[in-house]
């Protein structure tokens, strides 16, 4: 089983992305399931939303505690939320950021001082792919289709021809320029997993 988990702020995308991902895994043909949690419901709060994928059904109905891979969505999250908490040795965090993953130093209950993170940390600016497709606005960007397409390309979970698929289900609206974000954030990973 292979679980992903979101941390995002509202309005982010986190949810979108979450279940447009589940969609596209359910279409390869694996068992997926999608949920979020969330404390105020209002814009700009933090929230976080989880996926699980499977070639066996799925019977587990809680929150993802121990995930292969952590999707943030929000930079200045790390502040405030312990991202890195439960991520499996050799898991990935991947950062919506233009700052370069080596600026990211995370602390916590999962974490050794003086000793190299037993993850890998990936950053993309997930922030100008949106606003340069029109996505959002520079106060709060639509990122879920681009970072999705960021996983995509630094995991192989999921094919990206399978999340252009899942897309229309879930945003109907400015289709073309989620397709495009998608897809440039896919190839600006280097699809590399």
């Amino acid at each position: 089983m292979q679980e992903i988990r979101f941390h995002g702020r509202g309005g982010q995308g986190a949810v979108i992305a979450s279940r447009i991902l589940a969609q596209a895994l359910f279409f390869e043909g694996r068992y997926a399931q999608s949920f979020p949690t969330f404390g105020a419901e209002r814009r700009g709060a933090p929230v976080a939303a989880f996926v699980r994928a499977d070639d066996a059904f799925i019977n587990i109905r809680s929150r993802v505690t121990s995930p292969d891979y952590v999707i943030v969505m929000a930079a200045r999250l790390i502040e405030a939320v312990p991202v890195s908490n439960g991520l499996k040795p050799g898991g990935l965090i991947l950062i919506n950021s233009d700052q370069p993953a080596a600026s990211f130093i995370f602390t916590g209950a999962d974490s050794v001082p003086g000793q190299v993170a037993p993850f890998r940390i990936i950053t993309v600016n997930l922030n100008q792919i949106a606003l340069k497709h029109g996505l959002g606005n520079e106060i709060m960007p639509l990122i879920n289709a681009p970072v999705l397409g960021a996983l995509a390309g630094v995991s192989g979970l999921v094919k990206p021809e399978s999340l252009l698929q899942a897309l229309p289900y879930f945003i109907p609206a400015r289709l073309a320029d989620n397709e495009k974000a998608l897809l440039e954030a896919y190839e600006k990973t280097g699809c590399r997993p």
